[in-house]
């Protein structure tokens, strides 16, 4: 599904760090060595139909490298 963050992402918090992250290997594989932590927080999304929700995103980044593979865990109401 393709979205774009329309504002900013709020209430950031760190899920796992490092070797906690299941795909950390493939993180690694396909961007190269970092410190990996995978994220979520919420944010208004636009959808790829054109609809404006809020909702929860996960994603990975680490320094230098940057925000990886983000996704939309659930829709908010």
């Amino acid at each position: 599904m393709k979205i774009q963050v329309t504002g900013e992402i709020a209430n950031r918090e760190i899920v796992a760090v490092g070797r906690g992250i299941r795909e950390f290997a493939r993180l690694r594989k396909i961007y190269g060595p970092g410190r990996w932590r995978k994220l979520k927080g919420f944010a208004t999304v636009r959808l790829a139909d054109g609809s404006i929700v809020k909702a929860e995103l996960h994603w990975s980044e680490a320094h230098g490298i940057g925000k990886k593979e983000l996704k939309i865990k659930r829709l908010l109401d």
